[in-house]
């Protein structure tokens, strides 16, 4: 997951956060099953524990089929790439979810890699896909789609990112001829990433890009540290009164804060902001004629919640307008549903849920075990 901030004005259109269909044929559509997703950031990235066994069960059978009723197509599973000591484990969790009609985006995470520095790494990322490909292949390949690596970096290269992941592909389609496989674009997996990159021969492929634009709102500015972090979180979205807007940076408890702020309301971000943005990969994949999701979005579950939840839905609208299936980050992760698991009782955001187009019923409280189907159609 990537936090960001953008140093020019760029537009986008979405709305609706949460679910629901309609998805228009602007470039080449995504497989079905990578229409509505939603990131499980916990289970194979730091777990709460490594234990084989507590691999295996940290999500039970009703919270999957919770996500199934509430409309989720796919599950993004990050899997570090230092938990592939438990293949079985993984297998297992992936064979699962699959039960539940729920499809599983494999995504790794190479954290502390040098992937752009050092030829090792780069080595290693090849040989782990040949590790992890055979493990993969006992499972449908109608429901498994591995994902070469999370969020590249390789800003002042990409040309080298695009060969090393054409020599992944190569090692991927080795053990699964028939998966589709998930690529990205260099500059951390970024739009502006995906637009540098050059479309692949294989047919198999679905392309992705994660939004987290603009950063100052979702991440309240999370890479700069030191932030005034209740201050950033009172910004609104869509910027409708920029002199309002910069009023907020008044009451700022440093400079820092108060010029960020100052910035962001300056950039005016709006619904046509976001959808300017997006259609850029909409644009992008038509003229390839390939299929393009959001891997990723979120906002902090800090910002105040009007902000949080239009931005929410407008950026879900705006890739739905595109054609563009998209996964929510996340289920267990504070920028999304923020569920927490103590002394084995789920706990989720009812507010996101409710107010983005799910229903709870009351019989659990606070529980996703008692997520009903959706309300937006």
């Amino acid at each position: 997951m990537l936090y960001r901030s953008p140093m020019r004005r760029i537009g986008y259109r979405l709305a609706a956060a949460l679910l629901a269909i309609g998805l228009l044929a602007a470039a080449d559509e995504p497989p079905p099953a990578l229409q509505r997703g939603i990131n499980i950031t916990h289970w194979f990235r730091y777990p709460p524990s490594r234990d084989a066994k507590a691999l295996r069960d940290y999500l039970d059978d009703n919270v999957l089929e919770s996500l199934r009723r509430m409309g989720f197509t796919f599950i993004r599973l990050p899997v570090q790439t230092d938990l592939l000591g438990s293949p079985g484990a993984l297998a297992d969790a992936i064979a699962r979810v699959q039960r539940h009609g729920l499809a599983v985006v494999v995504a790794l995470f190479a954290d502390g890699w040098h992937l752009e520095s050092d030829a090792l790494d780069r080595a290693r990322l090849i040989a782990t896909w040949r590790a992890l490909g055979p493990v993969l292949r006992p499972l449908d390949p109608r429901l498994t789609f591995p994902e070469v690596l999370n969020e590249p970096v390789f800003s002042n290269d990409p040309g080298a990112w695009s060969l090393l992941q054409r020599q992944i592909v190569g090692a991927i389609r080795a053990a699964l001829p028939g998966d589709t496989i998930v690529l990205t674009g260099a500059d951390w997996g970024s739009v502006a990433g995906l637009l540098s990159l050059p479309p692949e021969p294989d047919p198999n492929l679905v392309y992705s890009f994660h939004f987290y634009e603009p950063a100052e709102l979702t991440s309240l500015g999370a890479y700069h540290p030191g932030l005034d972090s209740a201050t950033m979180a009172m910004l609104p979205f869509p910027v409708l009164d920029e002199a309002g807007c910069a009023a907020i940076a008044e009451t700022a408890g440093d400079r820092p804060t108060a010029e960020l702020i100052r910035f962001y309301c300056g950039q005016r971000w709006d619904a046509s902001a976001i959808a300017a943005r997006i259609a850029a990969a909409g644009v992008w994949a038509k003229r390839h004629h390939v299929a393009v999701i959001a891997g990723e979005f979120g906002a902090s579950q800090r910002l105040n919640a009007a902000a949080r939840l239009s931005w929410l839905r407008t950026v879900r609208a705006a890739c739905e307008q595109q054609g563009i299936g998209w996964a929510l980050w996340g289920y267990d992760d504070s920028m999304g549903f923020a569920a927490t698991f103590r002394t084995g009782h789920d706990e989720v955001d009812r507010g996101l849920q409710t107010r983005s187009g799910y229903a709870q019923s009351n019989n659990e409280e606070a529980s996703p075990r008692a997520i009903q189907v959706p309300i937006m159609r």
